[in-house]
């Protein structure tokens, strides 16, 4: 699974993006590739990857960042408080729920 973390310009996201490296290491989740980017330079990654998630700083873009990754990839806002903390245990539950399509 390829995972594009988006926020306004790329910084708070590297930090949930080791986290999520870290996570998925120790749980066993070989299949995994996340990059964290800002929201001005998406459109020439978005392609790559299979899910993409926006930091709640940027949840008002969701519509626009849906749009150009297109309908066959799933994009949603992480939670502001797992966000904030780093719950990745939460996060890798909302990517599997949006690619189970729930």
């Amino acid at each position: 699974m390829k995972v594009l973390l988006v926020c306004a310009g790329g910084m708070s996201t590297s930090i949930v993006m080791k986290k999520m490296r870290d996570y998925a290491k120790t749980n066993g989740i070989n299949d995994f590739e996340v990059k964290a980017t800002g929201v001005g330079n998406f459109r020439d990654v978005v392609d790559a990857y299979d899910v993409v998630l926006l930091g709640p700083q940027i949840s008002y873009r969701l519509d626009e960042i849906s749009g150009v990754a297109g309908k066959s990839k799933p994009v949603g806002v992480i939670a502001p408080a797992d966000y904030a903390i780093g719950n990745c245990q939460a996060i890798f539950q909302q990517i599997e729920g949006m690619l189970s399509g729930k």
